[in-house]
Parts: structure tokens; C-alpha cells; sequence
């Protein structure tokens, strides 16, 4: 199943009207209902009348429509009797730690499209991974289940449960965010970055890049204003692109000629750096 690049996934309290109007407007590929720690327990379920008309307005839009849950322990099973019926595409599970959670909400995800008339399975599942067992253990979490195609790694609890000083530099992050990718890569899952919790955009603009030279292709965020300065950290610039063709062009002449590696701009090209540039230039 080809799944298209979601480059930009966008949290929002989950019964603010005038939120889910500027996330409505914003151009972020995904929009997320936070039912969980955006919500106060006192107005979650005012969040859950509002998410048909919601997500009909955000389907609307043109976003992917995604909700975040709480934990089924607590009032997960809740949340997921109300909101699936509204037609959500994904479900986002926090401080997702381990395979078992999976299977569990992937059952409760499938009663529920069954009492709602809809396809079984239709539904994607998003892993959040936002403790240090999460991260560690990502690789069992996506095997767990078929609809688990991506997982998000957290930033502020994350820093919590490390005992990490909050940084805007996210130095403590760092190790995370590199093994998180690593370990989504291997799983076959796309891995999307962790939120800027800052206000400032060129901050989150700073960071999305440095997280694509990790290899991540997509990020999360909590404020609508952040949405077009990350897609354009994120998307690849017209100079790059062209750097792209050169690399490519000349590579493909060199084994015209036979030669097994070329030189371009002082980097030896090799089959790696060719197929990498191949896949920058179908990035859009």
C-alpha cells in the first residue's frame, strides 16, 4: 500500500472552536484533535460532540483528519465510541510503549468501525512514542500492527521521563531523535519528528532542517503559524534540486561510459548518492 509523504502534522486543543479554525486555514497536511493532554478532562467530552462537524470541515480543507486519543485504560475506550463514527483517518495513541497497546487499540478501533458501517481497517493507527521504552522499542510497537504506517516521537515528555533539562537547542533530545529515526527506518515506518514547543517559527524552521539532514521527512507542530516555514524547511529548495540533476545527470553519463563512480562538485557519485538524489528530485 503506497502511502503518500504527510510532511507536516499539526496538534490542536480539542474544543477550541477558534484553534480549529486557524488549524483549518494553516496548510498542514494533517490536523490532530488532541483529546488527550490539550483537552482538561472537564471539556473532553464537549471535544468529542464537536469532532463530526470538525472533521467534516477539516476533510473539507483539504488535511488529513487524525485525533488523539487517551489511553485506553483511562478514557480511550470513550473517546474511540464517540469520534470514530465521525470518520477520522488516523489515531494517535500517547506514550505508546509496547506492542500489546497496539493489538488492544487495533481490536477497539475495529469493534468500532463495525458498529459505525465502516470498512475494517480503514483506519490508520499512529504510534505516539514520547518515554524512553517507547523510543526504544518502536520496532515491536510497528509489527504489532497493519495499520501502524508511521510513529511520532514526543518532545516534553519525552524530556520528562529522560530527566532532561527542556532546551530550545533540544541538545537532549538528540540521541533520541537520532535512534528514533533509525529504528523507524528498519521497522519500514515513517518517522515524524518531534514538535518545536517554541513560539518563534524561524526556531522551528532551524530545527525541521536539521532533523531532514537526519532523514526525517516530516514533523509535527502546536502552533498553525509554524505549518509554512516547516514545509518549506522541509521540502527540498530549488538549489538542491538542481545540485540533484547535476548528480544525476552526470552519474548516468559516466556509466554510459562505463565508468563506475563520477565526480561532481569534489563528491565521488556512487550508486547510494545517484538513488538519493533520484529520490529528491520525486519529492515534492
Amino acid at each position: 500500500m503506497t502511502t503518500p509523504l504527510l510532511r507536516t502534522w499539526l496538534f490542536g486543543a480539542g474544543a477550541d472552536s477558534a484553534v480549529h479554525d486557524a488549524m483549518a486555514a494553516c496548510g498542514a497536511d494533517v490536523l490532530i484533535q488532541d483529546l488527550e493532554d490539550f483537552t482538561p478532562p472537564e471539556r473532553r467530552a464537549h471535544a468529542r460532540e464537536l469532532a463530526a462537524s470538525l472533521y467534516a470541515r477539516w476533510h473539507t480543507a483539504g488535511a488529513r483528519v487524525c485525533v488523539r486519543i487517551n489511553q485506553l485504560p483511562d478514557e480511550g475506550r470513550v473517546d474511540l465510541g464517540a469520534v470514530i463514527r465521525a470518520r477520522p483517518d488516523i489515531v494517535a495513541y500517547p506514550k505508546a510503549e509496547t506492542a500489546q497497546q497496539m493489538r488492544e487499540l487495533d481490536v477497539a478501533i475495529a469493534d468500532e468501525e463495525r458498529k459505525a458501517g465502516l470498512e475494517v481497517g480503514r483506519i490508520a493507527i499512529l504510534p505516539v512514542c514520547e518515554t524512553a521504552l517507547g523510543v526504544v522499542d518502536v520496532r515491536a510497537i510497528a509489527a504489532a500492527s497493519t495499520r501502524i504506517r508511521w510513529a511520532l516521537l514526543g518532545a516534553e515528555d519525552l524530556a520528562a521521563d529522560l530527566l532532561a533539562e527542556r532546551s530550545r537547542e533540544a541538545v537532549e533530545l538528540d540521541h533520541a531523535r537520532r535512534r528514533f529515526v533509525l529504528e523507524c527506518r528498519a521497522a519500514r515506518i515513517e518517522p515524524i519528528d518531534a514538535p518545536f514547543t517554541f513560539a518563534d517559527a524561524e526556531g522551528a524552521a532551524s530545527e525541521a532542517r536539521y532533523a531532514r539532514r537526519l532523514g526525517y521527512r516530516c514533523k509535527s507542530l502546536v502552533r498553525p503559524d509554524h505549518a509554512a516555514p516547516l514545509r518549506a524547511a522541509l521540502v527540498p529548495s530549488d538549489d538542491e534540486r538542481a545540485r540533484a540533476v547535476r548528480l544525476v545527470e552526470a552519474f548516468e553519463a559516466g556509466r554510459a561510459r562505463g565508468e563506475d563512480r563520477v565526480l561532481v562538485d569534489g563528491l565521488w557519485v556512487e550508486v547510494p548518492t545517484y538513488l538519493n538524489a533520484k529520490r529528491l528530485l520525486a519529492a515534492t
